[in-house]
């Protein structure tokens, strides 16, 4: 039976696949059972333990423009992302990101390093390990979390979690007495580089922080959190409660001149609807007067109607200087004498006798 025969370790120092060194025969009757990445997000991405990952079958060294035409077919292209990821950030997620995407098939493992070795190396956190691990289970793009991921990638840890590129900026990476610690993996033609997001990283966030120190020292002790805490001494404690107080004040002095000008929006934009329903109020009322007392108005013609009326049925008296007419003898039946005495001459023989005379006259028409 025809064995393969390699040498222990490549060219470039990885070693093998123990898979390598199997008969040809049972190469070939092996089948991948390596995990496939997430096809829906139910749940946090989980650890390499958990895992338990020993897939028998060869896994095959590939280069970059196989794993970009999508093979091999049966299993997906392991690519592995490491890093700090304190203060997890969109920067950090955009890394991963691209290494997810660089091959049409990939199951993207993230290494996280721990607190011992990340402040021997790089210095003090602002999130611990186990909160380091969990912010990187929670990304969509992340499909395993590796644990006390060593600093420098051993071909020991390559082939225990059968990777086959390495994902990460390529800036070179000084650290633990290496000019690049990704130097050997370049080498070894496993490297494939990704682009930072330029505006943000943890020392950025961190620099905000320290600047304004203060701001949110007063700001957490307006949470109830204590000035041991915060580590903030007597006096600045009592300063930035002070702090407070004053803020409040500008902040109610402030929500009170607000109000005020609301009020005073209002009442201007009362006064101008008042103002104009009662300019419309107006026009309506003087335009009704005008219909019921002008010239032409109703008012008029009924005071006209009114005194025709009037008029009709009670006429006017007959002039004061007319003639009053002579009644007849035998229509009166008072006593009185037959003539009228003519205040304007005195009574005469020749007015008697003219009253006499017109009297006879006056009996011989009746007769």
């Amino acid at each position: 039976m025809p064995v393969l025969s390699i040498d222990a370790e490549s060219d470039t120092g990885i070693p093998k696949s123990p898979c390598d060194e199997l008969p040809l025969e049972t190469m070939e009757e092996l089948e991948h059972t390596c995990p496939h990445p997430w096809s829906t997000i139910i749940a946090p991405a989980p650890f390499a333990e958990e895992t338990t990952y020993e897939c028998k079958a060869p896994h095959e060294k590939l280069t970059i423009t196989q794993a970009r035409i999508g093979t091999p077919v049966d299993r997906p292209v392991r690519v592995y992302a490491d890093g700090i990821f304190d203060v997890f950030h969109s920067g950090h997620a955009r890394a991963l990101m691209q290494a997810k995407n660089l091959f049409p098939n990939s199951y993207l493992l993230v290494g996280v390093c721990s607190d011992d070795l990340t402040h021997k190396y790089k210095g003090f956190t602002v999130m611990n390990e186990t909160e380091r691990y969990e912010a990187l289970r929670h990304c969509r793009y992340v499909d395993e979390i590796i644990t006390d991921a060593p600093w420098t990638l051993t071909p020991e840890f390559l082939e225990k979690h059968k990777i086959d590129f390495v994902a990460h900026d390529d800036i070179p990476y000084s650290s633990a007495g290496s000019d690049d610690v990704y130097k050997h993996i370049k080498e070894a033609g496993m490297f494939v580089p990704t682009q930072r997001t330029e505006g943000i990283s943890t020392s950025d966030i961190i620099t905000r922080i320290v600047r304004d120190y203060d701001v949110y020292a007063r700001r957490n002790l307006q949470r109830g959190y204590t000035a041991k805490e915060l580590n903030v001494s007597f006096i600045n404690d009592k300063k930035y409660r002070f702090q407070n107080q004053v803020d409040k004040m500008k902040e109610k002095v402030k929500n009170v001149e607000e109000k005020s000008k609301e009020f005073v929006y209002k009442v201007e934009e009362k006064s101008h609807d008042l103002i104009q329903k009662w300019e419309e109020k107006s026009r309506d009322f003087i335009g009704n007067f005008l219909e019921l007392f002008g010239p032409d108005g109703t008012w008029q013609m009924f005071q006209e109607r009114s005194g025709r009326m009037l008029q009709t049925l009670s006429p006017r008296e007959s002039p004061t200087g007319s003639p009053i007419r002579e009644r007849s003898p035998s229509r009166s039946p008072s006593p009185t004498l037959p003539w009228i005495h003519n205040k304007s001459s005195p009574t005469s023989p020749k007015g008697a006798s003219a009253s006499i005379s017109s009297m006879s006259e006056g009996d011989e028409d009746e007769k």
